[in-house]
């Protein structure tokens, strides 16, 4: 990959065996990423880029727009994400076990010891939701195994800052971005299914996208709806 600059937008470049270009507009800061055909040159894509501008500028004012959580200190009357859902966090202190309770449909509970700084607090919550998320995951993948018609060797959960999923085709190991616990169900659900459909094709070609739609018609609409979803302080994309 490499980049070049047109009118001032920096442009990452990547060259792929592919018959078409390719431009996209990535959240959370507006990143512009051209996939381009190996015979298409850097004036080409230049080229390609400035007869798009008015779009790019476009979506990246949406993802200007696209709200933001502060740095989260895990305190009482904090707002905290789970499945889409908005929870208000009430700490607790008590000489037990830490533990989570989601006590109502407003109201997450964090237990934890006397004394437990911000970064016990975090370890904590996270520590509860990679174990919610985990719980989610293997039901969603035995049931796009049977409709997709391939086979997840092995998955795991991660955070990461510039991926919502991640596949690794060759030992046909996905990776899910923890973030994702805190979005509605079914965009996570579209994450599985897009790492899933790389098994079939590695490229986000045509044929990529076809697939999408054979299998999952409304990818887009999931697609878009966890891009305006709250990012969390540190930024995610996909």
């Amino acid at each position: 990959m490499h980049q070049i600059t047109v009118n001032g937008l920096v442009v990452d470049v990547v060259r792929k065996d592919i018959k078409n270009l390719h431009l996209a507009v990535y959240p959370p800061t507006g990143r512009v990423r051209v996939a381009a055909p190996l015979r298409v040159d850097d004036e080409a894509v230049r080229l390609a880029v400035i007869s798009r501008l008015a779009w790019i500028k476009r979506q990246q004012a949406k993802f200007d727009a696209q709200e933001r959580q502060s740095a989260r200190e895990y305190v009482s009357g904090e707002s905290h994400y789970y499945q889409g859902n908005r929870y208000l966090l009430n700490v607790l202190y008590h000489d037990a076990a830490p533990k989570v309770v989601l006590r109502n449909k407003t109201k997450l509970d964090l237990l934890v010891r006397t004394g437990s700084d911000t970064a016990k607090r975090e370890r904590v919550l996270l520590g509860w939701y990679r174990r919610q998320l985990k719980g989610m995951i293997p039901p969603l993948i035995a049931k796009w195994e049977a409709i997709i018609g391939v086979q997840v060797a092995d998955w795991g959960v991660r955070r990461m800052k510039t991926r919502w999923g991640t596949c690794t085709i060759e030992v046909q190991r996905i990776w899910l971005n923890l973030e994702l616990v805190k979005k509605p169900p079914h965009c996570l659900e579209y994450i599985i299914v897009h790492e899933m459909v790389h098994l079939l094709e590695r490229l986000h070609d045509d044929r990529f996208v076809a697939l999408m739609d054979k299998f999952m018609p409304q990818w887009r609409q999931f697609r878009e709806e966890l891009n305006r979803t709250p990012l969390a302080h540190s930024t995610w994309e996909y």
